[in-house]
């Protein structure tokens, strides 16, 4: 899906902002959430698909004042509610107050028809796929094309995983991409990398 958190490689929000040696985490609650979600996925409560897709069905205002870990805990509370492992009145109850929760999910789809394999040096363009539910394809990489120099082994794929569909696992290919084919007279001469699920792929002549 489209969304607030898809922000890679989009212009006019500045440099990005980090703090050399930060600590992972700056308060208790933190590592308790961190613990909490790491345990469910555990537990197989829920994937870490399902737990990415609840982050980017947060409200758009939300999403953009929360910390990191504010959204974590927003995914891991969605997802307990969706499961009915908790309902949200007991959430608010010991929140004390009312307790925000991500949107309803959008259906997902299973692996793209026919997809092609690739080999190292193939030049490969990527789809221009807009789904509802889950993707993990980046907006700023849809319709360019690149070289395949890498490939990874078999993942669930995620537009499936997020949402219980049933699907096969596939490979992500390591394509390589020039900054000028991605943004044209906007950017210094460079190679981008980056990790590519095979239904996000289809030959370029």
């Amino acid at each position: 899906m489209d969304g607030i958190h898809d922000l890679g490689g989009r212009q006019g929000f500045g440099k990005v902002r980090y703090t050399q040696g930060a600590t992972a985490f700056h308060a208790a609650w933190e590592v308790r959430a961190n613990s909490l979600y790491a345990h469910a996925v555990r537990l197989r409560i829920f994937n870490m698909d399902e737990y990415r897709h609840a982050i980017e069905r947060m409200d758009p205002r939300h999403y953009l004042t929360a910390s990191y870990y504010e959204r974590s805990l927003t995914s891991l509370a969605t997802l307990l509610v969706e499961k009915g492992v908790v309902t949200r009145e007991e959430l608010e109850r010991r929140a004390g107050g009312d307790f925000p929760l991500a949107a309803p999910s959008a259906p997902g789809r299973t692996n793209a028809e026919g997809r092609a394999r690739f080999r190292l040096g193939d030049r490969v363009r990527v789809t221009q796929d807009s789904v509802p539910g889950h993707m993990r394809l980046p907006g700023y990489i849809r319709g360019k094309t690149g070289v395949v120099v890498g490939e990874s082994p078999a993942y669930p794929f995620p537009d499936a995983h997020a949402h219980g569909v049933q699907s096969e696992d596939e490979p992500t290919y390591d394509v390589r991409f020039r900054s000028g084919d991605l943004w044209p007279n906007s950017a210094e001469p460079a190679l981008i990398h980056v990790g590519v699920f095979q239904s996000y792929l289809e030959p370029a002549g």
